[in-house]
């Protein structure tokens, strides 16, 4: 019996000591999992994450508006290659402090990612000090190059300006996908003048033909006119021997010189006889 319970106790005591040795390396890979969480529980719930502030690049005190003049009639946002492209941008202090609007500046950008810039344009500094209460306009032209004809283009122009405080602020104006467009002249000169060339070329041709054909109808003629000889012999070739005397007399005052002539050479004869 004594044997027994001697078993009994060496073999609870080797179970208990398994039990404790689980329990202490179970404890061990929860404590290497929190530090790899980086995260510590409390008891009660989670600890709440930080909250992060939004970050504006405008002012509330200040609202602006943009209105494109040149060229008319961009309603659709087609802007003219190589061509001139001027705009507005009012700016509103709707606050208590000054503001000064600094610079605009405008750029074209790859309309799948407005990030990247395919052409910039120049800064235009302004430096206009607009008063509380107070509205104030400036203006900005720039070109769009001939490359991107036909294309659809990001246009940005940001207005920057500061407040009394030395703050300053971005306000993207105008951020939007406009489409460049070959500019159509109501008179293009290159198909006028090709005109002009085309009716010179026809009308030295109708002139070329007019001076062949009317040489070849004035050599025509001249081929036709037989040639008439006028011989300045003594004499002519009319035999009067064969015509009656009477019949020459009949008509005088009628007859031609050469038949005057005959009829005084025959009166000459027959008085020889």
């Amino acid at each position: 019996m004594k044997l027994f319970t001697a078993k009994n106790a060496l073999l609870f005591f080797f179970v208990t000591q398994c039990l404790v040795g689980l329990t202490s390396v179970r404890a061990e890979e929860d404590e290497v999992d929190e530090e790899d969480d980086g995260t510590i529980e409390e008891e009660g719930g989670e600890v709440p994450e930080p909250e992060v502030e939004e970050s504006t690049t405008t002012s509330q005190d200040a609202d602006t508006t943009i209105l494109f003049t040149k060229p008319t009639g961009t309603t659709n946002m087609e802007l003219p290659a190589g061509q001139i492209i001027e705009f507005l941008v009012g700016f509103t202090n709707k606050g208590s402090d000054d503001m000064v609007m600094t610079h605009l500046e405008a750029s074209l950008r790859y309309p799948m990612d407005f990030t990247y810039h395919i052409q910039n344009f120049s800064a235009v500094v302004y430096e206009k000090t607009v008063k509380p209460k107070q509205q104030a306009t400036v203006v900005y032209s720039f070109v769009p190059a001939d490359a991107f004809a036909g294309r659809p283009i990001g246009l940005v122009i940001n207005l920057n300006y500061k407040d009394s405080m030395g703050n300053t602020f971005i306000d993207p104006v105008f951020n939007e996908t406009v489409q460049i467009v070959e500019f159509d002249e109501g008179f293009d000169t290159e198909t006028f003048f090709i005109y002009v060339t085309m009716g010179g070329v026809i009308v030295l041709a109708l002139f070329l033909a007019f001076n062949f054909l009317s040489g070849g109808n004035k050599k025509r003629s001249s081929a036709r006119k037989a040639p008439v000889e006028t011989g300045t012999g003594k004499g002519d070739d009319v035999d009067y021997e064969w015509i009656p005397k009477s019949a020459l007399l009949s008509t005088p005052g009628s007859t031609s010189p050469r038949q005057r002539k005959g009829k005084k050479a025959a009166s000459v004869g027959s008085e020889s006889d």
